[in-house]
């Protein structure tokens, strides 16, 4: 308890000096950017002379002809591994890997041809992504009682206007407020963290480990925030993702309905050390969950990872 009292918390209406506006709540895509300040992966390029344009445009028609062609190649290839070899065989996988292009800073792949139960739990994703938490709403209500109950055993439960909430991580007396447009999914994030990897959770939760800083991320926004930032990162707000993180998702997502979650609470972890490492502050918070994606990324395109638990950064959840 002294530990919560010395670790000071700021609230994100005064990152920088701004205060935020209030925002209806609603899912993951109505959120532009993450509840403790500004932060936005994807760098503009400047831009450039007419005649980079021009060859800027020749090459992006040259690309398209090109992604046609590899396309029919690649269907037309995997057809014909079905038929003669089987899709189980050596060679039918490796033509189920997708071809990959480059264009400036933003990387797609063709999507390879999913099975019915990838589309399927897929589409249960997205479908999860997109309920509002709403605080009127009885089961929302009780999902944040567990939540309490999970993290703080031995203490009576509050009301669901406290004070008390503040020692979880919510910014205000009323949690709710703090979701924005996070959505119920990161609330269900937290219970899950919660019940699969209790030891990680109370430690990331009382702030445990290393050398912190006098001011520490409030653990409860922070972890809408991972929320957040793993929806854009596997592009699961379009119809069928196509960033090459997105894509390895889908493959893990084959072999584990709650790849999701499980990636979350890894996700989560690889934070709080990146935040030890860099002895960050609260301020620099939104450089740390960059930092977070990009290493996330990294390690989701390793070639050896076929499901969340060969993600060099798991190991962190078992201590």
């Amino acid at each position: 308890m002294a530990s919560r009292t010395l670790r000071r918390r700021l609230h994100h209406g005064d990152v920088d000096g701004k205060s935020h506006e209030h925002m209806e709540a609603s899912g993951l895509d109505s959120l532009d950017e993450p509840l403790l300040g500004s932060y936005n992966h994807d760098d503009r390029p400047s831009e450039g002379s007419s005649q980079d344009l021009w060859d800027d445009e020749r090459r992006k028609q040259h690309l398209h002809w090109t992604l046609l062609f590899s396309q029919l190649i690649t269907q037309w290839v995997q057809w014909l591994a079905n038929m003669v070899i089987g899709s189980g065989s050596l060679i039918g996988r490796f033509f189920s890997i997708p071809f990959s292009t480059q264009t400036g800073l933003t990387r797609k792949f063709l999507q390879p041809a999913l099975s019915l139960l990838q589309e399927e739990r897929l589409r249960s994703l997205q479908q999860r992504l997109e309920v509002p938490f709403d605080g009127s709403r009885l089961q929302h209500q009780d999902a944040l009682k567990k939540l309490w109950r999970l993290a703080y055993p031995d203490r009576e439960l509050p009301s669901l206007k406290s004070e008390l909430w503040k020692d979880m991580g919510w910014q205000g007396s009323d949690p709710s407020t703090d979701f924005r447009g996070g959505g119920f999914i990161s609330l269900e994030n937290l219970i899950f963290f919660a019940q699969k990897y209790p030891e990680s959770f109370q430690r990331l939760l009382h702030k445990q480990d290393g050398i912190r800083a006098e001011w520490e991320y409030p653990f409860a926004v922070a972890g809408i925030n991972i929320s957040f930032m793993l929806a854009q990162m596997l592009d699961l707000q379009s119809g069928k993702p196509s960033s090459l993180a997105g894509v390895r998702f889908l493959e893990l997502l084959k072999d584990d309905e709650m790849a999701f979650d499980h990636l979350y609470c890894v996700a989560f972890r690889m934070m709080d050390a990146q935040w030890l490492a860099k002895r960050a502050s609260y301020m620099d918070f939104n450089d740390v969950l960059k930092s977070t994606r990009e290493q996330l990324e990294r390690e989701l395109s390793l070639e050896d990872v076929s499901s969340i638990r060969d993600l060099p950064a798991y190991n962190l959840l078992k201590w």
